[in-house]
């Protein structure tokens, strides 16, 4: 896959996230893809990640990704970003991260992140409080 199809590919999973289509961002991921996170370990299927990220949209407004840098690898992307967003009542949030994203066969077949926990936390605790 050369570089421009790469970049195409992971600007259309972002912009997927951003404006919160589940669908299209489930036809990104390759169908056994594998999304791991740094502040839990635990290696995520593509469906329990599909609703971290509806929840996601459900607690998180104006959800905006900042991106600081991106390199080619040989198999996909390092990306660093800031993730931006508004949550319930108001108070505007900011997530630190960085993701090595593994490309196969024109889909993503591992996504491993790198984020601030603390930050991660904050969300996380408003989505908990939201959902009721």
């Amino acid at each position: 896959m050369d570089d421009q199809l790469i970049d195409q590919l992971i600007d259309r999973f972002f912009a997927a996230i951003e404006a919160g289509d589940i669908d299209t961002v489930r036809s990104l991921y390759a169908p056994h893809a594998v999304i791991w996170h740094n502040d839990d370990l635990v290696e995520q299927s593509v469906e329990d990640n599909l609703k971290v990220l509806r929840g996601l949209h459900r607690t998180v407004a104006d959800l905006r990704y900042e991106i600081v840098r991106r390199a080619r690898l040989d198999d996909g992307v390092l990306q660093q970003h800031v993730l931006h967003g508004t949550l319930p009542g108001g108070a505007a949030v900011t997530l630190h991260a960085a993701m090595y994203v593994r490309i196969k066969d024109g889909r993503i077949s591992r996504i491993d992140e790198y984020l601030d926990s603390a930050h991660r936390a904050t969300i996380r605790a408003a989505r908990e409080a939201h959902s009721g």
